[in-house]
């Protein structure tokens, strides 16, 4: 089973970046899909980001395209969301999601209630 742990939030003005890190730690995830995730306070956990390794073109929220980047380490357990020109309206705690249970194509439609293997999240506040 794998275990993910989110680091890298904090704090930032509107315009601003931040780098997220999500580490699998037990297994590689070669085989697996990982996606980035947020939460805003009385919001539904929502899909920011998804990526693989069988060369997928990575799929994107739309209101995160152009301005966030997903990408793996060479060395099979490291995913990163690069986020540029932050906003205030993407403040929200991300989450980091391991699976291999579907098709990536299935896995960035999938309601987020369905997955599991979650991290305990981190903290993005973007400030105007």
């Amino acid at each position: 089973q794998v275990q993910v742990e989110e680091s890298g939030g904090g704090l930032v003005q509107a315009g601003g970046s931040l780098r997220l890190t999500c580490v699998a730690n037990g297994r590689s995830i070669v085989q697996y899909t990982m996606g980035w995730f947020r939460q805003a306070p009385e919001k539904e956990r929502e899909f920011v980001a998804g990526i693989n390794w069988s060369g997928t073109t990575p799929s994107y929220a739309d209101s995160v395209r152009g301005r966030f980047t997903i990408s793996m380490d060479d060395g099979g357990n490291t995913v990163h969301l690069q986020m540029n020109s932050l906003k205030p309206e993407d403040t929200a705690m991300y989450y980091c999601n391991a699976d291999n249970s579907r098709s990536f194509r299935d896995f960035v439609r999938s309601p987020p209630s369905t997955l599991t293997n979650w991290g305990q999240g981190t903290q993005v506040t973007v400030s105007s």
